[in-house]
């Protein structure tokens, strides 16, 4: 059916709810925000589901999650053992409606006599991860959006290892998904029943208390100075449940919460965009750091599976940290934590996504631990400890990307905002009692190692054309591309869509090396509607590093914006 056929049958059916109609008659005069909502079914994929609320096929909203969740049960039911137990965990953040879709889900699942595990109320995205693992579940499900603006949210698939579900399995469940064409079709079993029954389990504190029992097990230090204060902001998400929980049962009392941010909030109302990414999210975590001296200032995003931090210096102003300059933090101090410990495995191995800088990686060389890397997203990068268990070849430690999003450990098959604000603030205090801060850590690496810096540019466009738009560029810049930018000229050219010459799994990614060992990367966002380009530069100097980056945004920005 074409878009208005479908948008007419939502109206007149008897099976949408009266708010979904309404909200359908009112867009009745606005052509462009019909064929937005129904010229196609909201896409799913690795990432599972995201996009904006509202009525339509490619929104968000109850039935939606329904048809995905029925897609899921069906998956489940054709390649799992029929006489096995089968089950789904279920987690959900602070977003609108995110607790209605994760029960739309439970109840979808427990119709198909799969058992829903539901956690009682919000939880962080890592603890979904530990519970599928922990519980032995067949599957999982956040329902969450991440740190998008609030107008969207999301429902992200996890697999049997606690890892986000890989383009096999998506599509497996997309071919389902594919199939149900009557949304009247899907069965569904009230909570109380499927209470009743068993099928339907509310998951109560001894999975949080056994998943925190973890992340205190990946400490590293006592020889450390625990009365640091530090400020921290889950940007009214999910981070409130564990991480001052977390950070109080290791010893550090001086935790300061910024609370216009403490309690869920869905319109993020005091900061808009809740992505800790934007330094403009620290604005009142700033604010607090100078009224109660705090020498790091921490933020979560809403699912908080993603961390950034601020650290003060010398002049008493706070300085953002990126990804890769948190990730290289990281990296150091918990391969030096090992090594003091004598628990550095000799087969040691941190992996990083394929647009993630170096620094990590030249700092694990010196430690004498091997570097992989992956594609984006951490389905693949924990997607490698599976592969490393199967042949006994390297003993994961850590993995990381440029996107603030870091793991430890392997009981956690995704990012780990929680653990991760753990392990910064114990590197805090673990350098502040060698009378360092994270800021003077970082420059002394660069000193050893060489001045790395990176940038990172998004282009948003949004809609069909916007879509349509981005196609283009990545088709136009892989016909055409700069082969030398001033001085410095290149010396390799991936194309990520050319599995058999990268050795892994197609991804429509292009990366281009030069002779001194800068590189930048080009991709289209997996889960937002942008056009990214990553930029990293290597110098001899700071000042090097910084006009090279500047060289290199110029002539690749102008050349990918001349692309119409």
């Amino acid at each position: 059916m074409k878009y208005r056929e479908i948008y007419k049958s939502w109206i007149e059916s008897d099976y949408f709810d009266e708010a979904t109609k309404k909200e359908l008659i009112d867009i009745e005069s606005n052509e462009e925000e019909i064929e937005d909502r129904f010229y196609k079914d909201l896409e799913f994929g690795t990432a599972g589901l995201r996009g904006k609320i509202g009525a339509g096929t490619n929104r968000m909203n109850r039935y939606i999650i329904a048809r995905a969740s029925q897609g899921l049960a069906d998956y489940i039911n054709d390649v799992e053992n029929k006489s096995a137990d089968k089950s789904v965990a279920i987690a959900y953040d602070c977003r609108h409606f995110s607790e209605e879709f994760a029960r739309t889900a439970a109840s979808v699942l427990a119709a198909n006599n799969i058992k829903a595990y539901i956690f009682d109320s919000l939880r962080p995205t890592p603890e979904l991860s530990f519970a599928v693992r922990v519980l032995g579940c067949t599957a999982g499900i956040v329902v969450t959006a991440s740190h998008n603006p609030k107008e969207y949210n999301g429902f992200k698939v996890y697999w049997k290892d606690g890892a986000q579900i890989l383009s096999d399995i998506a599509d497996g469940i997309l071919n389902k998904i594919n199939q149900i064409n009557d949304f009247k079709a899907i069965p569904s079993m009230e909570i109380q029943s499927g209470t009743e029954e068993g099928l339907i389990v509310f998951l109560e504190r001894d999975i949080d208390d056994l998943y925190l029992q973890k992340v205190k097990s990946l400490s590293l230090s006592e020889d450390i100075d625990k009365d640091i204060n530090v400020v921290y902001t889950p940007l009214n998400g999910t981070g409130m449940v564990f991480v001052p929980r977390v950070l109080n049962e290791r010893g550090f009392t001086n935790i300061y919460i910024v609370k216009e941010q403490k309690d869920p909030d869905p319109d993020f109302t005091t900061v808009g965009y809740p992505n800790p990414e934007d330094v403009n999210a620290f604005k009142l975590s700033i604010d607090l750091g100078k009224k109660v001296n705090a020498g790091l200032l921490m933020a979560t995003d809403p699912d908080c599976d993603r961390i950034a931090i601020m650290v003060r210096d010398e002049n008493n102003e706070y300085v953002a940290f990126n990804g890769n300059q948190s990730g290289a933090i990281l990296v150091k101090y918990i391969l030096e934590g090992m090594r003091n410990k004598n628990i550095l495995p000799p087969n040691g191995v941190i992996v990083k996504s394929i647009v993630t800088g170096d620094l990590g990686k030249v700092i694990a060389k010196s430690y004498g631990v091997h570097t992989d890397e992956a594609l984006t997203g951490f389905k693949n990068i924990c997607g490698k400890i599976n592969e490393y268990e199967a042949v006994g070849s390297y003993q994961y430690i850590l993995g990381y990307e440029e996107s603030i999003g870091y793991n430890v450990g392997t009981f956690v098959r995704d990012k780990d905002g929680v653990t991760a604000s753990m392990l910064l603030c114990e590197a805090t205090a673990y350098y502040k009692k060698r009378g360092k801060t994270l800021i003077d850590v970082l420059n002394e690496i660069y000193e050893e190692f060489g001045y790395y810096r990176e940038k990172q540019i998004s282009l948003v466009l949004e809609g069909i054309s916007g879509q349509q738009r981005i196609k283009r560029m990545m088709e136009g810049y892989r016909r055409e591309y700069p082969h030398s930018i001033e001085n410095l000229k290149l010396i390799e050219t991936i194309d990520y869509t050319k599995p058999e010459e990268t050795n892994m799994p197609y991804s429509d990614v292009l990366k281009f090396k030069f002779n001194d060992g800068s590189w930048y990367a080009v991709r289209p966002s997996g889960t937002e509607p942008k056009i990214k380009i990553y930029i990293y530069s290597k110098g001899h100097t700071l000042k090097d590093a910084k006009d090279k980056i500047n060289m290199i945004k110029e002539v690749v920005l102008g050349k990918i914006n001349s692309i119409e």
